[in-house]
């Protein structure tokens, strides 16, 4: 198995996890603050996959509740695939997957944690990133 990562694309923040070498278990990694440059923020992503090693990377893709790709998911969309162009020369594989609800799921881990106020809000994209990354390993798992 090669190590995976996921981002969670905030509008603030971009969250990474990456997974285990086994591809069994996936933990926060880190967060790029957004600096109001997609180029830069790219590449920052890009740098951060590749000191993890990781062979694929996840892209949340935020869907509607309905299953719809509205603006968000668009977005997410455009995201991978600048990604893509960026990440495939290195040989990383880049997918989204459906990540509605792990933001909350995320939020409420933290909270169960006892992480509160600040301190939450600077780890919540990283935790989004490892539930969307853990539920992408999980998906493979079943379906092989």
């Amino acid at each position: 198995m090669v190590r995976a990562a996921a981002i969670d694309l905030g509008s603030r923040r971009i969250g990474l996890a990456v997974s285990d070498s086994s591809g069994l278990l996936a933990s926060p990694r880190a967060t790029v603050e957004r600096s109001g440059n997609a180029d830069s923020d790219r590449a920052a992503v890009v740098a951060a996959v590749l000191e993890a090693e990781a062979g694929h990377l996840v892209v949340g893709l935020p869907l509607s509740l309905d299953g719809r790709r509205r603006a968000a998911a668009l977005a997410a969309e455009d995201e991978a695939a600048a990604l893509r162009l960026l990440l495939e020369p290195h040989g990383v594989t880049v997918e989204t997957f459906d990540e509605r609800l792990t933001t909350v799921t995320a939020v409420r881990a933290l909270a169960a944690a006892g992480r509160k106020g600040r301190a939450r809000r600077q780890v919540v994209d990283q935790a989004a990133a490892a539930v969307i990354l853990q539920a992408w390993l999980d998906a493979r798992r079943v379906s092989r």
